[in-house]
């Protein structure tokens, strides 16, 4: 076990707490990252731990929310429990349509858009995105304001945005969070159903991931078990205080912020391929 690896599994862990929740992208940053600090580890390794680490980032999730996602909370009553089941129903229905594109495209996926410039061009894209959007919706009073108010067909079509994100550099949560905005939810619900839609999401691409990588004749030593555990330990502890930072911040702004933020380090990464390949 190498302690450099460590350490920049580490560093990989708080790119995933950070972008995984803020609408930048998470797996664009981890390959932009990649690019800058390399890991004395296989290319299928390092295929694999970009998706899973994501594992820890989940489990802050599951531990903020757990109450709200739990429908056997001894707390609830019977109807509160019950719309918890339909909350778990419509975060399913909306896992559908990234479901069924994912495993279909995941190799021709991975092999044309999990590069460079990809990613630099949808965080120019998505970020551009985000500022007309919200421009547009200054003066929009949203039509769905709570979780219960979110129906069935509004889930699905969340979903259906949530598939743009299997691109590398759009972000799972831009992606949803923008579809919600633009079809009438508010930013506080649109963010919430993101993070939840998050967990199946990023379980099923977690384990698509995993079984890939060991049907490839590959195995996982000790060495770097412990830089997918390091960097799962670490993403979780950031995911949490990125969550709890993103929901206190909407309360008082917008996501224009992150907008520019896309769309300046999308054009300085332009910048340095450009250079770089001269």
């Amino acid at each position: 076990m190498e302690i450099m690896n460590i350490i920049k599994a580490t560093i990989l862990g708080i790119v995933e707490g950070i972008t995984e929740w803020l609408p930048i992208s998470s797996t664009g940053h981890l390959i932009l990252v990649d690019q800058f600090i390399k890991m004395r580890e296989s290319a299928a390794f390092m295929e694999m731990f970009n998706v899973v680490i994501q594992l820890g980032a989940i489990l802050a999730v599951v531990l903020l929310y757990f109450h709200k996602l739990n429908p056997f909370s001894p707390q609830k009553n019977e109807i509160e429990k019950k719309d918890t089941w339909t909350l778990w129903g419509k975060v399913i229905v909306a896992c559908i349509p990234s479901a069924v594109i994912g495993l279909l495209f995941d190799d021709w996926l991975e092999a044309h858009f999990y590069h460079f410039v990809p990613v630099a061009v949808m965080l120019i894209v998505y970020g551009v995105l985000f500022i007309i959007i919200e421009n547009r919706n200054k003066n929009v009073t949203p039509k769905v304001t709570t979780l219960p108010g979110l129906t069935w067909k509004t889930a699905f079509f969340i979903g259906m945005f949530q598939v743009l994100a299997l691109i590398p550099g759009t972000s799972r949560s831009g992606a949803t969070i923008l579809g919600a905005i633009l079809i009438g939810c508010s930013r506080y619900v649109s963010a919430e159903f993101s993070f939840f839609l998050g967990i199946p999401t990023m379980l099923g691409a977690s384990a698509l991931k995993m079984v890939k990588f060991f049907l490839k004749g590959n195995t996982i030593t000790f060495g770097n078990g412990m830089v997918l555990l390091v960097g799962c330990v670490v993403s979780f502890v950031v995911s949490v205080l990125a969550i709890k930072f993103l929901m206190k911040y909407i309360q008082k702004h917008d996501f224009k912020a992150f907008g520019w933020y896309r769309i300046i380090l999308g054009i300085l990464l332009l910048g340095y391929w450009f250079i770089a390949m001269r």
